[in-house]
């Protein structure tokens, strides 16, 4: 039975990938990219699946298997993303398996089989990286598993559908906001670097992508160094910025493409008093994030409300587990394999000084870790309730 409901799923999503590829491949051609550091990237088309469910989505108490990648990278994959969606397993009827990879690949591949054992219907997974996810959705696969991609997209993997925030418009948003710090402000000419993500990480590459596609085009914006940080290390990145910041001691601007290590970058900006003179970027809404930012450490971070993902992912994961097809809202090119994904990609928003109460008003970032000691009075002039 298990077999034949996946397989209604896979002639299904086949099915829309048709139309689509029919209705879109052009437009999806068009907006193939290869970013700086020669990683590609996947493009997306508008489309739209119909959904096989009619009414409330009833997941029947199916198993699904969920597999975060790491607790050091970013609070989400540690309380926010983990807690919405046990609330949309729990409303939709779903048995949902819950695992931490601890940032190792292996164990990921060990979780996965552990859950394929234990009768799951659907895998979904946040990679670590492109190579080691699509070994495990293949292997899922072959045994009437379907896979979703959550966050990251799986370069040359099978999943049946992708759901994230759109990754180069999440870049964007970073360039858009950095040029428009007060440090940066009225400067003709303007000094930075880039402390990007993972390279193994789709998502970095993305990031990258966007926030490239801004500061290149800025007039006497000068890029003086640059550098991925394998794993995300938050440790790395400081080291790595100590190194560039002694070599170029007029920086005006650092891209950090997460919270996490901007908060290493401004540790290193603290000891050499430098801390709020120079334009830090981040992603995530973290607790520290939001803290610097209330400082003037930090000029904002990127939120992503971790609903906007979790509850399509865990609606959809009860329609795969059901046989049915999970409505989309556009396509996504695999550039290693040219599969089109279905997927659904909701859009960031910036946080800054103007509008730093949003995460913590709307309980994405606790406001008990937040607003403590010194910053109890700040949250509450920032707004926050």
């Amino acid at each position: 039975m298990r077999k034949s409901a996946i397989g209604l799923v896979v002639a299904g999503v086949a099915a829309s990938l048709v139309l689509s590829a029919c209705s879109s491949s052009k437009k999806s051609s068009s907006n193939t990219s290869t970013p700086a550091g020669g990683a590609t990237s996947p493009a997306s088309t508008p489309a739209t699946s119909s959904s096989a469910a009619a009414g409330a989505i009833d997941g029947k108490g199916a198993k699904v298997g969920i597999i975060w990648p790491d607790t050091q990278s970013s609070n989400r994959w540690i309380t926010s993303d983990p807690d919405a969606a046990k609330a949309e397993c729990q409303k939709v009827n779903l048995n949902c398996i819950m695992q931490n990879a601890n940032n190792s690949a292996d164990q990921m591949t060990t979780d996965a089989q552990n859950m394929i054992n234990q009768g799951v219907k659907v895998l979904l997974i946040v990679n670590l990286d492109s190579a080691s996810a699509a070994k495990i959705e293949s292997d899922a696969k072959s045994k009437g598993v379907a896979s979703i991609d959550y966050d990251r997209f799986t370069l040359g993997g099978s999943a049946s559908l992708y759901v994230s925030f759109d990754g180069v418009a999440v870049g964007k948003a970073q360039g858009q906001t950095l040029v428009q710090c007060p440090q940066v402000q009225g400067k003709s000419t303007v000094q930075y670097v880039d402390i990007n993500g993972s390279k193994t990480d789709n998502n970095a590459t993305l990031f990258k992508q966007g926030y490239d596609g801004v500061l290149n085009k800025q007039a006497g914006w000068k890029k003086l160094a640059d550098q991925w940080i394998d794993k995300w290390d938050n440790q790395v990145a400081g080291t790595t910025f100590q190194s560039m910041l002694n070599a170029h001691k007029d920086l005006n601007a650092v891209m950090v493409a997460n919270d996490g290590m901007a908060n290493s970058v401004i540790t290193t900006l603290k000891q050499q008093h430098l801390n709020g003179k120079v334009a830090v970027s981040g992603q995530d809404a973290t607790v520290q994030g939001l803290q610097h930012i209330m400082d003037g450490d930090q000029c904002f971070t990127i939120y992503k409300p971790s609903s906007k993902e979790a509850i399509p992912a865990i609606d959809a994961a009860a329609q795969l587990a059901n046989g049915q097809v999970p409505q989309t809202t556009t396509t996504v090119t695999d550039t290693q394999s040219g599969r089109l994904v279905p997927a659904i990609l909701a859009q960031p928003i910036p946080i800054t000084k103007a509008n730093v109460a949003l995460p913590i008003n709307d309980g994405y970032t606790p406001k008990a870790q937040t607003c403590t000691g010194a910053y109890a009075a700040k949250c509450t002039a920032a707004g926050v309730k």
